[in-house]
């Protein structure tokens, strides 16, 4: 028997053991999608204690307990940390299967030393431990101690990243740069939105008073951000596009409409959407951006714990969407033009791991390797089998040497075990194809493989 999650651990292979110690396990890690925040990197701020370094904001976490029967007051309510911790310590055994019980022991071991299995009886000793560890530690020491060499965060076109600033002065090994989503220019059927154009016009100096001033004003923080070392984009896609797009003039009604305080049906937003993601596209291709999509989500579904906590809480679930039409149109209409800048889709929906993976392929021109890319597994798909299935989809339909990795997508800076969670499951599954006599035992080739997408391809890719 196998003891758990020993220094082998997911590595069922000796091919997959030499490839993971020898190769994967010690490369540097480039983060290209996170939601860390910049303030906190900037102050470099310490943890009063591992409740709060794993608890909270963590819907994932949140969500977990929740089903296991704990009372909100333990989640997100006014229990003491310690209250909340132990909470989370006699429930976790029971989410056997889900990842977050693979993590949560990673995270243990990783960045505190402590190899004590999560439970009720070692909860005294691991908060002793962690929180005699957190004390010397900030938020610089969690991306150093991981070897992140890139980290991008996420933030809105309206950002002035006079933070981002500071950390680019400071001595942080780790370069922290941020990244442009545009969400709520996106979302005009919002509540706010009106209020969000008045802001990004006086931030971008341009007066937004028609869809192509807006568009204007989007595009001049892409040149700010593109200033500043921006070099990625993300948009989530919640919504159908259409596959025939509006017309000029059909945008300009739907903007002026909606900033007059007129209420639009959902085709008409869905129209707006695709018009500005079109039009953001050109100006990513001019400057040689990588743009992401994040297909498929249904967000905040609980309508009664969104009005009582607000959004990214941990009610939120994969959409059955059909996005597949609407998305190669807006593809194509970029590629017609040849504006079509390097893309990364990344879906919610299991189901569409086959659409997207051979969607690819229809747009790549051998500008770049990999040009367009199916983005590695994400949030409810980020487990063994998911990550799993994404390698295989990707093998199977296009060239998974191109692949340019995983991501922590994550809000906390205990998550880059991810990482090391994601390279033992590449190596898995490549000893398991040698093992299986599918791929020579060429352990130069596949040090190469393994080396470009744990880290050699992001790289080059992103440009970064």
């Amino acid at each position: 028997m196998t003891a758990f999650m020993d220094k082998d651990f997911l590595l069922t292979t000796d091919v997959a053991r030499k490839l993971y110690h020898e190769v994967a396990a010690d490369l540097p890690v480039i983060d290209y999608h996170s939601h860390l925040q910049q303030g906190e990197i900037a102050e470099r701020k310490k943890f009063r204690n591992i409740a709060e370094l794993w608890l909270a904001g963590d819907h994932y976490k949140w969500r977990l307990m929740r089903t296991a029967g704990v009372a909100e007051e333990y989640c997100t309510g006014n229990r003491s940390d310690r209250e909340k911790f132990d909470a989370f310590c006699k429930v976790l055994p029971l989410a056997i299967g889900n990842p977050i019980y693979h993590w949560s022991h990673l995270e243990l071991r990783r960045i505190f030393g402590i190899d004590l299995i999560i439970n009720e009886k070692n909860a005294d000793a691991i908060w002793e431990q962690a929180n005699a560890k957190l004390a010397g530690m900030d938020t610089w020491s969690f991306l150093e101690q991981a070897k992140v060499e890139i980290a991008c965060t996420t933030d809105d076109p309206a950002d002035d990243l006079l933070q981002h600033a500071e950390i680019a002065t400071s001595g942080l090994k780790t370069r922290v740069l941020p990244a442009y989503r545009p969400d709520n220019a996106m979302r005009i059927g919002k509540e706010g939105f009106v209020d969000y154009v008045t802001r990004l016009s006086a931030v971008s100096d341009i007066k937004i008073d028609s869809f192509a001033s807006m568009m204007a004003a989007l595009a001049k923080r892409v040149a700010f951000f593109h200033d500043r070392g921006g070099r990625i984009s993300d948009h989530a896609i919640d919504m159908p596009l259409p596959v025939v797009a509006a017309t000029p003039d059909q945008l300009e009604s739907i903007f002026a409409r909606r900033i007059a305080g007129e209420t639009l049906s959902e085709l008409e937003q869905a129209q707006y959407l695709r018009g500005l993601l079109e039009s953001i596209g050109t100006v990513y291709a001019k400057f040689g951006w990588t743009m992401c999509f994040h297909i498929g989500a249904m967000r905040s579904n609980n309508l009664r714990m969104l009005q009582t906590l607000g959004p990214d809480t941990g009610f939120d679930s994969i959409s059955d969407m059909t996005t597949s039409n609407g998305l190669v149109s807006l593809l194509s209409a970029l590629d017609a033009n040849d504006q079509l800048p390097k893309t990364m889709l990344f879906n919610l929906n299991p189901a569409m791991n086959e659409v997207l993976s051979t969607m690819i392929g229809n747009f790549q021109d051998g500008s770049v390797a990999g040009k367009v890319q199916f983005g590695p597994a994400w949030w409810f798909n980020d487990h063994k089998l998911g990550n799993l299935a994404q390698i295989l989809a990707f093998g199977n339909h296009s060239v998974l040497g191109v692949f340019v990795g995983m991501v922590t997508d994550s809000r906390s800076f205990a998550s880059y075990p991810r990482h090391d969670y994601f390279r033992r499951l590449v190596c898995r599954q490549f000893g398991e194809w040698v093992e299986g006599g599918e791929y020579p035992n060429d352990f130069e080739a596949l040090s190469t493989v393994v080396r470009g997408i744990c880290y050699d391809n992001a790289k080059n890719y992103f440009g970064l």
